[in-house]
């Protein structure tokens, strides 16, 4: 205890909160001692001391402005969003907070996206050169100056466990912007899948003389069905090589991301409840998901933006 003291003691040119935190200890350690003791020995005024206490018993969070608005954005996004993307949504509301901040912040409430689920066999439609096969043109050049000039697109498969039926998503995604234009489900892959699909986002789309669509060589995109759509409507048609999924990898990436976010891990009642939160999330992804190659806008915002 006179260690204590005298430790205490050599401290007097300190300040007055780091002396009250010292003599809490002290109170804790020998709590037979009397509070005057201490505050004679440290040179510290009583109403520095209660006042010291009371701050240090309810300290303020000066970062609770920020904390709500983190939680709000995380529980919008249903945690999806990592703390870059909640710092570009913090940006676009005012408030410029290094990232750093916001992952030491994510990292104390445990708001970090932690979705590393298990991915499912890839769905594969090629059923061997049944009708019309087209040179890879994009050859895997990604870019697209305006809307309307490349789209992508593909078929995936969902598999709710403990049930028969299968679910099949057939989306076409614009490059410039990334947005989801049309997309079809079913609960079967047929040709009225993909043919759907395109005749929703040709009724949306006035001028399609320059469009290229991509795709791989599933049966529906050699079907003629699909391309005498397509060399009626004047638009050029481009095929991946065969099984080479990173000559279409933007659109692989959605999928991969669409099943990572909303599919894996999560439980699904039976398939009208999928088919809800699949539409959800697509709309969501084009309203509001923000894209850091976007300059922190959500495709349909860019878009708009850009006109």
């Amino acid at each position: 205890m006179r260690k204590k003291a005298t430790s205490l003691a050599s401290r007097r040119g300190s300040r007055s909160k780091e002396k009250t935190k010292i003599i809490l200890i002290l109170l804790k350690e020998y709590p037979k001692s009397k509070i005057s003791e201490w505050l004679n020995i440290a040179k510290l005024p009583k109403s520095s001391y209660y006042e010291w206490k009371s701050k240090l018993s309810n300290p303020v969070d000066k970062d609770k402005k920020v904390k709500d608005e983190i939680k709000t954005i995380v529980e919008a996004s249903r945690g999806r969003y990592g703390y870059r993307r909640i710092t570009m949504v913090l940006k676009n509301k005012g408030l410029n907070i290094n990232h750093k901040k916001v992952l030491r912040i994510m990292r104390e409430e445990s708001w970090l996206c932690s979705k590393f689920k298990t991915r499912s066999r890839k769905y594969s439609s090629y059923k061997g050169q049944i009708g019309k096969v087209t040179d890879n043109v994009v050859n895997r050049q990604f870019k697209a100056s305006k809307p309307n000039e490349l789209w992508l697109t593909d078929v995936t498969e969902f598999r709710i466990k403990g049930q028969e039926k299968k679910l099949y998503l057939s989306p076409i995604l614009d490059l410039y912007n990334s947005e989801i234009i049309s997309y079809t489900l079913s609960n079967h892959p047929t040709i009225n899948l993909t043919n759907a699909m395109l005749d929703k986002a040709l009724r949306k789309t006035e001028n399609t003389s320059e469009l290229i669509i991509h795709s791989d060589q599933g049966f529906h995109y050699q079907h003629g069905t699909w391309t005498k759509k397509l060399e009626k409507m004047n638009i050029r048609q481009s095929m991946s090589r065969k099984g080479n999924c990173l000559d279409n990898s933007p659109m692989e990436n959605f999928f991969g991301i669409l099943k990572q976010e909303m599919f894996y891990g999560e439980y699904f009642k039976n398939y009208n409840h999928l088919i809800s939160e699949i539409e959800k999330y697509i709309k969501w992804c084009n309203e509001d998901r923000i894209k850091t190659k976007l300059n922190g806008m959500s495709p349909v915002m860019y878009r708009l933006h850009s006109a």
